[in-house]
């Protein structure tokens, strides 16, 4: 994975025991070196890797485009450097903390760089962890580290796309906070980000498209279900190397007859399915499986098994498993023999 920095700076953010929020900003940007580059590096890993992101855009403030906006607005255009525009961004975050009662301190870190073909601003709050550490001397000391894998406070906006199109609804991509949108909200609004498109929404439709399109076009069971293997693939290709799903290259890339049945049928039938979306694992998931969590008890099998291995009947509300999975037929086979000592 190759990531080519431009610039990079971290503030720090800090909130004191009668709840005011302080930050200390760093009037350099930093050196760029092997650490700054593997930092970049596996942030950016890491972000790819978050599944269920949201995806928005700058929204207008009722006069034109928000502080954040304008900032990087400036930035881009060379009225600004990126320290300044960062300096700014600091600010902007501690006044919209300052409106909420919980403590958020770490690290804000803003990195502008460029991966594959796009230029991209990766904002983030980082929060510290505290180690210990051994020296060369093998001495034992109290250090701190960046809490990469636990990130929580993120967003990256694409650059290029906001600047190609300014009118897309997608060039912010974010992570959803850890309650959903409720703590988040403050990281958002802090840039002035609206959420545009909702991806799960988009898969799903998708999905259903795709399960009707197999109706319609009289497939048996073992063709929808190469279909759906298909699609699966395709889409899962897509969502591993951060590109987005174009619903027609992927009716091109599964028709066995090379023709754009799915798209054509998508559009005949009002799916409202974008061109190009970003793909939810967790939602096509359900195109080659069937899972489910209730009252204590998780399902989940193939759709190949089902009225196979696995026979449901709805009207009683029973699912039969015939041939139970060698390793849970050995715990139930121990735990039965101890209860029946």
């Amino acid at each position: 994975m190759s990531v080519s920095i431009r610039h990079i700076i971290l503030h720090q953010l800090n909130t004191t025991s009668n709840g005011d929020v302080t930050f200390e900003a760093r009037d350099q940007v930093l050196s760029l070196n092997n650490d700054v580059e593997t930092l970049v590096s596996e942030l950016h890993r890491i972000y790819n890797s978050k599944q269920g992101k949201g995806y928005g855009f700058f929204a207008d403030d009722g006069d034109g485009e928000q502080e954040f906006s304008r900032a990087l607005t400036d930035y881009l255009d060379q009225d600004n450097d990126f320290v300044s525009f960062s300096q700014q961004a600091i600010k902007l975050l501690q006044t919209e903390l300052m409106k909420y009662n919980f403590a958020e301190q770490g690290y804000l870190m803003l990195a502008n760089y460029t991966h594959i073909a796009s230029n991209y601003l990766f904002v983030a709050l980082i929060s510290p962890k505290d180690s210990i550490a051994v020296d060369e001397t093998l001495e034992v000391s109290a250090t701190q580290h960046l809490e990469l894998n636990n990130l929580q406070l993120a967003a990256r906006i694409d650059l290029t796309m906001w600047q190609a199109q300014p009118d897309c609804n997608r060039y912010i991509s974010f992570i959803r906070g850890r309650a959903g949108r409720k703590v988040s909200d403050f990281f958002l609004d802090f840039m002035g980000c609206k959420e545009g498109i909702n991806v799960k929404e988009q898969n799903k439709s998708l999905m259903n498209a795709v399960e009707d399109y197999c109706s319609a076009s009289e497939f048996d069971r073992s063709e929808k279900e190469q279909y759906r293997e298909k699609v699966f693939d395709y889409c899962k290709d897509k969502i591993d190397s951060g590109e987005e799903i174009g619903i027609k290259s992927l009716s091109n890339s599964v028709a066995s007859d090379g023709e754009s049945g799915l798209y054509q049928f998508v559009n005949q039938h009002g799916y409202e399915l974008e061109d190009e979306i970003p793909g939810d694992r967790t939602t096509l998931r359900q195109l080659k499986k069937f899972s489910g969590t209730g009252g204590g008890v998780t399902v989940g099998f193939e759709q190949k098994h089902l009225g196979e291995r696995v026979v449901v009947d709805l009207h009683n509300d029973t699912v039969t498993i015939v041939g139970i999975p060698p390793n849970l037929r050995d715990q139930l086979t121990r735990r039965l023999s101890s209860d029946n000592e």
